[in-house]
């Protein structure tokens, strides 16, 4: 029996291109599994979310649930790490422009704000529920977190030895992050600023301090 080859005479033509149907149709499957997720885990948390809840919500049978996702505890992570990737990607960008310190520094800060506005669930997920990771989901995630605060310290030394910051101890780095990470939880669509206005405010209130040169209440 001679076996035809593809692109040979009688073989089946390969369409390039838009994947099977059933291919897309699992994709599509598994993002509808993470985005009610992630919608379930911001409303109400990791541990008072169920599994049969999130199939419900996505409108998938549970053994069908199971195939997509193996466990609730991979779709946290899945969320998590995805966010905390991007952030990464974004922030190794700019860092990468080789650019002045504090230059560097207001662009991490627009680019940090804009994507917790962005993506405000999957912060609001990572406060409360990264501690439910486990295992080599934990480390991973805390080692793409140390990597991330890793370059916010480097543009922090790099100022500080210029002369360009008047601290490069790693609490205003600690105490930065955790100001622009809590940005998810008090920012409002309908606010009376726009996430580059925002940006903005806390830029200058971290680089110039929130008491003026000029201040006389000191005694």
């Amino acid at each position: 029996m001679t076996v035809a080859h593809p692109g040979e005479p009688g073989s089946p033509v390969r369409r390039r291109g838009r994947p099977p149907a059933a291919a897309r149709g699992a994709a599509d499957t598994a993002a509808r599994i993470r985005a009610a997720a992630l919608a379930l885990f911001a409303e109400r948390g990791f541990h008072a979310t169920g599994v049969a809840e999130i199939g419900a919500r996505a409108d998938v049978q549970r053994g069908a649930l199971y195939y997509h996702i193996g466990s609730k505890e991979e779709l946290l992570w899945q969320i998590l790490g995805d966010y905390t990737r991007l952030l990464l990607a974004d922030a190794e960008r700019i860092v990468a422009t080789h650019a002045e310190p504090v230059l560097i520094l207001r662009l991490l800060i627009r680019s940090h704000v804009e994507l917790i506005i962005a993506h405000r669930r999957a912060v609001a997920v990572h406060l409360r529920d990264a501690a439910a990771l486990t295992g080599d989901r934990a480390a991973e995630l805390q080692q793409l977190r140390d990597r991330l605060q890793g370059l916010w310290q480097d543009v922090i030394d790099a100022g500080h030895a210029a002369g360009q910051l008047r601290s490069a101890d790693h609490v205003v780095t600690n105490g930065l992050l955790g100001m622009l990470n809590s940005l998810g939880l008090w920012y409002r669509e309908r606010g009376a600023h726009s996430p580059a206005e925002i940006a903005d405010i806390l830029t200058e209130t971290v680089l110039s301090g929130l008491v003026a040169a000029d201040d006389n209440t000191k005694g």
